[in-house]
């Protein structure tokens, strides 16, 4: 991993100390370029045309989404945004009155409303699965859900929005697979910062987004559909044709791959940038990434912890999101000093963690997330100008 050269493709990261890749990191010039060229074609040539002259090019996007999380190109759809999967996903799910979805006390908020949803106009329970005392999952109490409930879809956030917890997702897929049970994961957070593996995790569906970790542009993710999900025919409420075939007057026929998830109207541009943050990050590797990330979120946890500040990532295994505190939960200070040594950062709100952070105490935390673009001496330096 040449960090000379990934700074050198990162334009945005010479003028600022950028910590905010948890939210919407910084493209490649390779990614920009790519989405301005096309967007030129289109001026050139209009919609049509332009799609026509790129039409061999858009394979690739399957090809490199397939190869970062170990599948293959049939069980990858374009989607844009880590929602609009997850969406399609649980609507392609029969629910019924009655039917049960496992979830976790960590699920990210728009998640958390599709359930709400689901509730309401399903009449589907919503059962939370317990946390052990090191804030890991308690997978027994999981298998004990599982037997008791029947449930229709256990769905898990690999790393949620609002700390720096790796969920234990393989653990998860075990039981799903013994009992044979819906598994979704959502991947938005930990696709492009660790090697995310749907053969080991054994889900049946995995949604991220381009924006985060990736480094792609906003308005893509993709979805990932397993064997078994195809082999069901199972398909979301919404088609057109870019999903099925229009065989008879009232009838159709799907797809046979993933792409019966998607629309027929998309951004190419958007597509064939975000392709070319798959090829960068594939190139890159992600097993070279999540090495160099877990050293960067180490020393910055190690030294926000000796400046005497609290840190709330509450885990066994913490990822490169470092979300943390003063000793009083004020954040007021720390704000003003990142915002005047211009450090990029988010703020995350108990609204959006509703769960966690009422069990942390918490309104609001400061959450850094750097990325393999950034430096150690920039860590150091958000270290030493921080005071509470």
């Amino acid at each position: 991993m040449d960090l000379n050269t990934i700074r050198k493709d990162t334009a945005g990261c010479a003028d600022k100390i950028f910590l905010n890749s948890a939210g919407g990191s910084l493209m490649t010039e390779i990614v920009v370029k790519t989405m301005t060229d096309y967007i030129f074609l289109e001026q050139q040539h209009g919609a049509y045309g332009a799609a026509e002259r790129t039409a061999g090019r858009l394979g690739l996007f399957y090809t490199e989404a397939a190869r970062l999380i170990n599948t293959q190109p049939d069980n990858i759809a374009f989607a844009v945004s880590s929602t609009d999967a997850y969406a399609k996903a649980l609507s392609s799910i029969e629910f019924q009155d009655g039917d049960c979805i496992i979830t976790t006390n960590d699920d990210y908020i728009s998640n958390q409303m599709a359930f709400f949803s689901l509730q309401k106009k399903r009449g589907v329970k919503l059962i939370r699965m317990k946390n052990l005392s090191d804030h890991e999952l308690d997978l027994e109490d999981l298998e004990h859900l599982i037997k008791k409930y029947h449930p229709k879809l256990v769905a898990v956030t690999h790393i949620p929005t609002n700390s720096g917890l790796i969920q234990n997702v393989e653990g998860v897929g075990k039981i799903c697979r013994q009992y044979d049970v819906l598994y979704l994961v959502d991947a938005y957070q930990s696709i492009g910062q660790l090697v995310v593996n749907v053969e080991k995790i054994g889900c049946d569906f995995l949604t991220t987004t381009g924006r985060k970790f990736m480094r792609g542009p906003r308005g893509t993710g993709f979805l990932y559909v397993s064997d078994r999900v195809l082999e069901r025919n199972m398909a979301p409420v919404f088609l057109d044709m870019a999903g099925a075939e229009w065989t008879e007057f009232d009838d159709y026929k799907l797809l046979k791959t993933a792409k019966r998830f998607e629309h027929w109207e998309t951004s190419i541009s958007s597509l064939l940038g975000f392709t070319e943050a798959l090829k960068y990050a594939n190139g890159i590797g992600l097993q070279n990434i999540e090495n160099y990330n877990r050293k960067l979120a180490e020393s910055l946890r190690a030294g926000l912890h000796n400046k005497g500040f609290t840190i709330l990532d509450q885990g066994n295994n913490l990822c490169n999101i470092v979300t943390f505190c003063a000793p009083d939960g004020n954040i007021e200070n720390i704000y003003k000093i990142l915002k005047e040594n211009n450090v990029y950062f988010s703020v995350s709100n108990k609204s959006n963690a509703l769960i966690d952070f009422t069990l942390k105490n918490l309104d609001r935390a400061i959450r850094l997330s750097p990325h393999y673009f950034n430096t150690a001496d920039e860590i150091e330096s958000v270290i030493k100008m921080l005071e509470y």
